[in-house]
């Protein structure tokens, strides 16, 4: 389904955030019959609905807002509406149609797009991919996932997205060139249970693309796809790390070094593989990488880490500050926790509670001697989780703030202090920039 396609229909928006908001522009100015917006979770949080998007399409509010969705042509849900939400379930047993804006806009635009998913990496990787094709003369539209909905997105001949496990459940296009990343669970509420998360992520790789490249190392994502052909990104016939000609590490293509890995500024061994997929993308997409690896090894060093995702703070008390706000599942903040081994370390964890399983986070930090200090919604039950590991010490903070404060005090000299909450930011926070804004001005607030 097209946005052209909705001309003369009755379509309803199901969503006021900044999905929702694109929507309405993008779908009235293709002449539905008519155009209603639904929002079940308006809150203190929500943004006023008011001036042209108001104009465009009223605001249906509370449980009328059924009513409204089940008399549609077309739903077009946000991707913050899961697919276990019961009116969603109504809504398919009626064969109401649902689509959101993501497959719309695909629909149009798949055959220029790089669209990289994944449990972890999809925000680096993507960014990456972006940044290394503009290096090389390739100029991009970067957005999706990253913050900028894809109907807000201007006319390119090159797209590079990042794509949620939301976004992708609806897709009926893949893109050009589909990329995972890695497959842990994660967003089960949402998705109705590890399976039916697996099934969604991987819609982005089921609808004909080009090319799929995928991280060769991941085992659960290796076992997801089977014999399915793609470019596996850390094996030897791709892009890969190896000892190079001075005996340290160097990214490879097959047989050939391209440059070091010390060229990467970012920590970490999974960034490592971020690389690896980036540059496998840029050689599917016809980059002669090998004869460009000196320009590409200028562009990775030059490259700036996503806010968000492993950003320190400077901070006067020697102390090391990390925001790792997009680290919304225990298996995420685990890579977060060994960016930093061998250092002193706090972490802060807890959003909202989504009842996922924190047993792996048990196992990672069983022999790590660690501070943790859990925040509401879900932190009481992380640190639960923890109790007994004999070189871990737990303890709650009222908020985020609080906790800020206490690491200060619990965090040794040169140590860090690490917020990667292992949960989503919604409920206390708008959205994940909203959690990391109070981060941020917490660490100053309390600096001496």
């Amino acid at each position: 389904m097209r946005l052209s396609d909705l001309r003369g229909r009755h379509v309803a928006v199901w969503g006021a955030g900044r999905e929702g908001r694109a929507a309405v522009t993008a779908i009235a100015a293709h002449g539905p019959a008519g155009l209603v917006v639904v929002d079940d979770s308006a809150n203190f949080l929500t943004l006023p609905w008011e001036g042209p998007l108001a104009d465009a399409a009223p605001l249906v509010t509370g449980e009328a807002g059924f009513d409204r969705l089940a008399a549609a042509d077309v739903v077009v849900r946000s991707p913050g509406v899961p697919n276990t939400h019961p009116w969603m379930v109504e809504l398919r047993r009626r064969s109401v149609p649902v689509t959101q804006g993501s497959a719309l806009w695909m629909a149009d635009h798949a055959d220029r797009t790089v669209g990289v998913t994944g449990s972890k990496g999809k925000s680096t990787t993507s960014s990456l991919i972006s940044h290394l094709l503009t290096a090389m003369d390739r100029p991009n539209v970067f957005g999706g996932n990253i913050g900028v909905p894809l109907l807000d997105l201007p006319e390119a001949e090159l797209y590079v997205l990042e794509l949620s496990s939301y976004q992708c459940a609806d897709l009926t296009d893949s893109p050009r060139v589909a990329v995972v990343t890695a497959l842990f669970p994660e967003h089960l509420d949402a998705h109705g249970g590890e399976r039916e998360y697996y099934r969604d992520k991987l819609n982005l790789v089921a609808h004909g693309p080009h090319a799929v490249v995928v991280n060769g190392t991941d085992p659960r994502l290796a076992a997801e796809l089977g014999d399915r052909a793609a470019i596996r990104a850390g094996s030897p016939d791709t892009t890969h790390v190896a000892t190079g000609p001075d005996g340290t590490q160097w990214f490879h293509l097959r047989d050939t070094p391209l440059f070091p890995r010390a060229v990467l500024p970012l920590v970490g061994r999974h960034n490592e593989g971020n690389l690896c997929v980036a540059l496998a993308v840029l050689d599917a997409l016809g980059v002669d990488v090998v004869a460009r690896k000196d320009s590409l090894a200028v562009a990775v060093a030059e490259f700036q880490g996503l806010a968000h995702r492993l950003t320190e703070i400077a901070d006067p008390s020697g102390l090391t500050f990390v925001d790792d706000t997009l680290a919304t599942s225990p298996y995420a903040a685990m890579h977060a926790i060994d960016a930093y081994e061998g250092r002193p370390l706090t972490v802060i964890v807890g959003g909202a509670d989504r009842g996922l399983d924190y047993s792996p986070l048990r196992a990672h930090l069983a022999d790590r001697e660690i501070t943790v200090i859990g925040v509401p919604d879900s932190g009481p039950r992380i640190v639960e989780a923890l109790s007994g590991l004999p070189s871990v010490r737990t303890e709650l903070a009222d908020d985020l703030v609080a906790a800020v404060g206490l690491s200060r005090k619990l965090t040794p000299a040169g140590g860090v202090v690490l917020l990667s909450p292992a949960a989503p930011s919604y409920g206390r926070f708008r959205n994940f920039e909203h959690r990391s804004e109070v981060f941020a001005q917490a660490v100053a607030d309390t600096a001496r």
